[in-house]
């Protein structure tokens, strides 16, 4: 886990990456992490990633919240014409996640990757364009608003 957190922060030192810890709201304990990456602020676009919750606060309010927070500064601070979200095609509660998120299916980037173990990824990339935001933080701040089943 160091190490990692040190690699997610020398990546923001250059500027390409900028890593947050996620903390509950009821207890204050930390229970994750996501990472605004890829930033290329040249072309005011940006990928919400490298994102992973303790098993206590999947299928929480938790998720819903971080994306909502982190669409609306990409989105109002930051005027990004694109987020993206990009995950393994065999990774189904993620995908499932970022479309319940209103993000929309862009394509597969077949072979995209070469894994540790050899194994090659395909990973599917999701968006949500600046069109689509004023409609998706509405439909985010209903979910929350109703403690619906969240993102």
């Amino acid at each position: 886990m160091q190490a990692e957190i040190e690699r997610r922060l020398g990546l923001q030192r250059q500027g390409s990456m900028l890593p947050f810890a996620i903390r509950r709201t009821d207890t204050g304990a930390l229970c994750g992490m996501t990472t605004y990456m890829h930033i290329d602020a040249a072309n005011h676009r940006l990928e919400i990633g490298s994102t992973w919750y303790a098993q206590s606060a999947q299928r929480t309010a938790i998720n819903t919240e971080a994306k909502l927070l982190l669409l609306t500064q990409a989105f109002e601070t930051w005027a990004c014409i694109a987020v993206e979200f990009r995950t393994h095609w065999m990774n189904q509660q993620s995908r499932a996640a970022i479309a319940r998120l209103g993000a929309k299916q862009d394509g597969i980037l077949r072979n995209h990757q070469r894994l540790a173990d050899g194994s090659l990824r395909d990973t599917v990339v999701f968006s949500i364009i600046e069109s689509e935001w004023p409609t998706i933080r509405r439909h985010l701040q209903f979910k929350l608003a109703r403690k619906e089943v969240p993102c």
